[in-house]
């Protein structure tokens, strides 16, 4: 298993199982249990500039969005040999991961991820038409065990809770992070974001079923862990714009070394490649109908697209290492 440390230590309930029973199916009906955040604070709001991402959103307030069956069944498929086995891996910047799951080990959750009404929800709350990035980035796991606390205490509540992760940027535009815990008896288990100001800013932690929208590529975080609570379990999917003429400033940076490198590069050169095949096709039509028209043929123009396909096949080839 590549970038595998060593194994984590888990609590009896967290140990995988085998699973031979046939498993539900993603219905949105009621699979999700949407209601939209109390708050969005928008990139202003923080102190950075509006144009520095690809949506006015900084960081929304966490929100209900899957119901506790939805997340059962996702814990379900996640913690199984086969995923442990496969998809199981330990760095100095987080301690277990469970990447590349979808959707071979985990289908439901891989269909609640490509849903029209997840999307659609996902997409209104940031402003921008949303779709998961690659396979590879649905639905990874975060897993922080916290052996011998029962439940929250007054000396736990005067603790600071330690970060499950390192402060990072994202390597995609916009995350969802997912609580797959119950977090009713947690004290803490915030995300951390680092304002343009250099001040620190608490989101407080979802409830299970529940998450939050950032714009991970460009701001500064980090997961806290909870206290009161044996587990910490998150789910984050990562999203880049539909449209393959909106900006997509996607990079490999910190999930090289938590990917298995030939499937990650396959699904990273098919995207990057099927993005620039729809804006050639687009600026085909664009070319035909202007020549159609009897039009001169916009010099200017045809360069600077050309200098940006140039731009993305470098950054494509930049990130294969």
């Amino acid at each position: 298993m590549y970038g595998l440390k060593a194994k984590p230590i888990l609590t009896e309930q967290l140990r995988p199982i085998s699973h031979s029973a046939p498993q539900p199916t993603f219905n949105a009906a009621t699979h999700l249990n949407f209601i939209p955040p109390a708050n969005v604070l928008t990139l202003k709001d923080i102190s950075l500039p509006e144009d520095v991402g690809i949506s006015p959103l900084a960081v929304s307030e966490p929100f209900p969005l899957f119901s506790e069956e939805a997340i059962r069944i996702m814990r379900g498929e996640i913690f199984t040999n086969e995923v442990w086995e496969n998809c199981l891996f330990s760095t100095e910047f987080a301690g277990c991961q469970l990447r590349g799951h979808c959707p071979k080990y985990a289908p439901f959750m891989y269909d609640a991820w490509k849903d029209p009404k997840t999307l659609s929800i996902i997409s209104k709350i940031t402003g921008v038409d949303l779709i998961p990035n690659m396979d590879y980035e649905i639905g990874n796991i975060n897993i922080s065990v916290r052996d011998g606390l029962e439940g929250a205490t007054e000396t736990a509540a005067t603790q600071e809770a330690p970060p499950v992760t390192k402060w990072h940027y994202d390597s995609y535009p916009i995350v969802c992070v997912v609580m797959m815990s119950d977090a009713s008896n947690m004290i803490g288990g915030e995300t951390a974001v680092r304002t343009g100001s250099g001040e620190v800013l608490k989101v407080r932690g979802p409830q299970m079923g529940s998450a939050i929208l950032l714009q991970g590529r460009y701001i500064s975080h980090q997961a806290l862990a909870a206290l009161g609570g044996s587990e910490r379990i998150t789910m984050i999917t990562s999203f880049r714009p539909r449209d393959p003429f909106v900006r997509d400033d996607s990079v490999l940076t910190s999930i090289r070394p938590i990917s298995h490198h030939s499937e990650l590069y396959y699904q990273w050169t098919k995207y990057r490649v099927e993005v620039m095949e729809e804006r050639l096709r687009g600026m085909l039509k664009v070319l035909e109908e202007q020549h159609r028209a009897d039009r001169p043929t916009d010099v200017k123009r045809i360069k600077e697209f050309l200098k940006e396909q140039e731009e993305w096949l470098a950054g494509t080839n930049q990130e294969i290492i």
